[in-house]
């Protein structure tokens, strides 16, 4: 089963309230294209753990394993996999090339855990550069952050 999954996440100011936009999308073999949005806004949080959220949301709603090419505008999440930053990370017991605690482990690990079982293409794309797909994500969590509805981030600490 191949899937194209996109995300992103927002701040307003960084820390501030956040959100995430994912788009899943799959064509079945009837060529029928199916979609799936999801979004959501966090009172307090950063960019950074909103990009991981967004990827977080996608790669769990994938319910088999999938080949997945995957589309972001964060280097941050995109270089940890074909950099392999997650794997030094895990060999220095998460600690980053400069000897600090690398931040976010929680959702690093919950990403680790629902990227498992696919077979994944990571795609770098530019932000606000017009690519149809990041500007929709972009717009959904846009709306989430500045939305009503915000949850607590659990696992930001404030750093």
């Amino acid at each position: 089963m191949n899937v194209e999954l996109y995300s992103d996440g927002s701040s307003r100011g960084n820390p501030g309230p956040g959100g995430y936009g994912t788009l899943l999308r799959y064509t079945a073999p009837s060529g029928n294209v199916h979609e799936r949005e999801f979004s959501q806004g966090y009172a307090e949080t950063t960019n950074n753990r909103m990009e991981l959220m967004g990827a977080i949301v996608g790669f769990e709603a994938l319910n088999r394993p999938c080949h997945v090419d995957f589309y972001s505008d964060s280097q941050y999440v995109i270089k940890a996999f074909t950099d392999n930053w997650i794997d030094g990370w895990i060999r220095r017991g998460w600690k980053n090339a400069q000897k600090q605690p690398v931040k976010n482990v929680d959702l690093w690990k919950r990403l680790i855990a629902a990227v498992e079982p696919h077979d994944i293409a990571f795609h770098w794309v530019r932000g606000h550069a017009g690519h149809p797909e990041n500007e929709r994500c972009d717009e959904l969590a846009t709306t989430a952050a500045d939305g009503e509805d915000l949850l607590v981030d659990d696992g930001y600490t404030g750093e």
